[in-house]
C-alpha cells in the first residue's frame, strides 16, 4: 500500500472520529442524578395510583355516609400525589 494513501486514510479516520465525538458527545454522568432504573419508576407509578385510590376511596365512603346521613359530605382533604423536590 502507498504510504501516503495509508497517511491520508489516517488522518481521514481521525477527523471522522472526531466529528463523531463532536456530533455525539458522551453524558456527564453524575453519580446522584443517574436515572433512575425502570423497576424504580414503575414501583414509583404504583405507589402514586395506591395513594389516588386510598384518596378516592375515602372520598366515595364520605360522599355515601353524607347521602345516607342526609347531610353535606364532609371529604378528606386529598394527600399531595408528589413529595416536594429535595433541596440538594
Amino acid at each position: 500500500m502507498n504510504p501516503a494513501i495509508a497517511k491520508a486514510m489516517e488522518r481521514q479516520t481521525k477527523a471522522m472520529r472526531e466529528l463523531s465525538r463532536r456530533a455525539f458527545p458522551e453524558p456527564d454522568v453524575i453519580p446522584g442524578d443517574a436515572p433512575a432504573s425502570i423497576e424504580q419508576a414503575r414501583t414509583e407509578r404504583r405507589r402514586q395510583a395506591d395513594i389516588s385510590h386510598a384518596a378516592a376511596l375515602r372520598r366515595a365512603r364520605a360522599e355515601r355516609a353524607a347521602r345516607e346521613a342526609g347531610t353535606a359530605a364532609v371529604v378528606p382533604k386529598a394527600a399531595p400525589l408528589q413529595r416536594p423536590a429535595e433541596a440538594g
